[in-house]
C-alpha cells in the first residue's frame, strides 16, 4: 500500500516550482487561472511574499484537471497547501473529508469579523454542515448590459431609463428584436433570462435558506419561474435562438456578441466591464440590476465564486491560512483591496469594499459599482450546499432545457426533477452517505 501511495503522489504532483526564498517555509498553492490572469496571480503572490519573511507562497497554474490532481495528491499524501476553486465542489469534498474546516482555524476575533462583514452570499457558498470550508477571493453576479445606441432605436431615453419590472424590460426588448427577410434573428433585443435568475426573483429557488435549510424544487414559485423561462424562449423560437447563437464567434476580447451589436440588452457577469474597457472603450453602454417581475423580489439572482480551500493533509496549514486571510482580507481588508482590484473581482466583505483603494476603483468604474451594490442582497442564491450539488445542477439544467424546447411542460419538468433528486438522495442513503 505504501508503494501505491508513493506512485499516486508521483503521478499527481505537478513539476516543482523554483524557490526565491528557500529559507522560508513553502506554501504550495494551486489555481486554475492561465494566460494574462496567471500573471496577475503571480503578482499577487509576489506582493504577499514581500509583505512578510516567514512563508513563501509557491503558485502553480493548473487550468485543467485540478480537481483530479488534488484528489490523487490527497490519496498519495502530498496535496497542495491550498487550492483556488470556482467549480461547485465544496459540499462534495467536505463530506468526503477532503477539506480542512476554516472556522476551526479562526480566532474568535476573526470569526466575529467574518460574521459581521462578509456578504450574505459569501457565507452561503463557502459552507457545508455549519462549517466554513472556503473563503472568497472573487464573486460572480449578473446584471443587465444595455447598448445605449440600440436602446435609442426603441424610442427610450438611453441615459435615464431604468425599468421598474421585468415585464417592462421584456416589452422594450421586443422592440429591439430584428430578423432578416427569411425570418432569421439578426439581433435579440433582450436575451431571456433563465430559471437560475427567475426563481429567486419570484421568491423561490432550489434551497430554503431562511427556513428548513433543505432543497426545494416543485414549489409554486419555482413553477412560475420555469413557466416564465419557457414562455420567453418560445416567443423568440427555441431553434431560432440556437441558430442565432451558433452563428456568433468567440466571446473573448472584442468579439463578444454584445460588443458586436447582436444584443440590445444582455445579462452577463461583472468581468465584462473590464473586457469592455480593454477591447471596446467606445461602445456606449450602461449596466443596471435585473428588475423584479411584478410582485417579485428585487436584486435577486444566482451566483458563484472563486474560493480558496485548504485540503486535508496539507503540510503547511498555518502558512496556507496566513495567505488565505491576507488575500481575503479577513485580518486586514487593506491588504486584500489591491489584489481584488488587480483581478477586477468583487469584494467578499463590506470591509474590503470600504477601503480607500477599492472605493477609488469603483469611482473610476461605475458600471462595476452596480454589481457591488447588489452584494448586500439576501435574494441572491448560490447552488444548495448539498453533497450532490453537481448532480442537482446538471439535472436542473436538463429540466429547463426540456421545458424551453417544449418537450415537456414547465410544471412536469420540475416534477421530474424533484423525482430525480429524491431518487439520488435515496441512492446515496443506501450507500451509507450522510444526508
Amino acid at each position: 500500500m505504501a508503494l501505491v501511495g508513493t506512485l499516486v503522489a508521483i503521478i499527481a504532483a505537478p513539476s516543482p516550482q523554483l524557490r526565491k526564498h528557500p529559507s522560508r517555509k513553502a506554501v504550495r498553492i494551486w489555481h486554475m487561472w492561465s494566460g494574462e490572469w496567471k500573471e496577475v496571480v503571480d503578482d499577487i503572490v509576489a506582493k504577499y511574499n514581500a509583505s512578510q519573511d516567514k512563508y513563501e507562497v509557491v503558485p502553480l497554474s493548473l487550468p485543467e484537471g485540478a480537481e483530479t490532481k488534488l484528489q490523487m495528491g490527497i490519496a498519495g499524501g502530498d496535496p497542495p497547501d491550498a487550492i483556488v476553486e470556482w467549480n461547485p465542489v465544496i459540499p462534495t469534498w467536505a463530506q468526503a473529508g477532503l477539506l480542512q474546516p476554516m472556522d476551526e482555524l479562526m480566532t474568535p476575533a476573526e470569526r466575529a469579523g467574518y460574521d459581521r462583514d462578509a456578504y450574505p452570499v459569501v457565507k452561503r457558498i463557502g459552507i457545508y454542515n455549519d462549517h466554513i470550508y472556503g473563503l472568497a477571493v472573487g464573486l460572480n453576479l449578473s446584471a443587465c448590459y444595455v447598448r445605449k445606441d440600440i436602446l435609442k432605436e426603441a424610442g427610450v431615453d438611453p441615459e435615464t431609463w431604468v425599468p421598474k419590472t421585468l415585464e417592462e424590460l421584456e416589452e422594450v426588448g421586443h422592440r429591439m428584436d430584428r430578423r432578416d427577410k427569411n425570418g432569421n434573428l439578426t439581433r435579440i433585443g433582450f436575451m431571456p433570462v433563465g430559471f437560475n435568475a427567475l426563481a429567486p426573483a419570484y421568491g423561490g429557488g432550489l434551497y430554503d435558506w431562511n427556513g428548513k435549510q433543505q432543497v426545494t424544487i416543485d414549489t409554486p414559485e419555482n413553477r412560475t419561474a420555469m413557466r416564465h423561462s419557457a414562455e420567453a424562449r418560445k416567443r423568440l423560437g427555441f431553434d431560432d435562438v440556437v441558430r442565432f447563437q451558433s452563428s456568433q464567434g468567440s466571446d473573448f476580447g472584442g468579439a463578444w456578441s454584445f460588443i458586436q451589436g447582436y444584443y440590445g440588452i444582455l445579462m452577463d457577469g461583472q468581468w465584462r466591464v473590464e473586457q469592455l474597457r480593454k477591447y471596446a472603450p467606445d461602445v456606449p453602454y450602461r449596466v443596471f440590476p435585473l428588475p423584479p417581475p411584478k410582485g417579485g423580489l428585487p436584486l435577486a439572482g444566482s451566483t458563484g465564486g472563486n474560493f480558496i480551500l485548504i485540503p486535508k493533509g496539507a503540510k503547511n496549514v498555518d502558512g496556507a491560512w496566513d495567505f488565505v486571510k491576507w488575500w481575503n482580507g479577513l485580518d486586514d481588508p487593506n491588504t486584500a483591496a489591491d489584489p481584488f482590484v488587480k483581478m477586477a473581482q468583487m469584494p467578499p466583505s463590506r470591509a474590503v469594499a470600504n477601503t480607500e483603494i477599492y472605493r477609488r476603483y469603483l469611482k473610476e468604474n461605475p458600471a462595476f459599482a452596480v454589481f457591488v451594490s447588489m452584494l448586500p442582497s439576501r435574494n441572491i442564491q448560490p447552488l444548495p450546499p448539498v453533497p450532490y450539488q453537481l448532480f442537482l445542477s446538471d439535472k436542473r439544467n436538463a429540466a429547463e432545457d426540456a421545458a424551453q424546447r417544449g418537450s415537456i411542460s414547465p410544471d412536469d419538468s420540475l416534477k421530474r426533477l424533484d423525482q430525480q433528486v429524491r431518487a439520488e438522495i435515496a441512492r446515496r442513503k443506501s450507500l451509507g452517505y450522510p444526508q
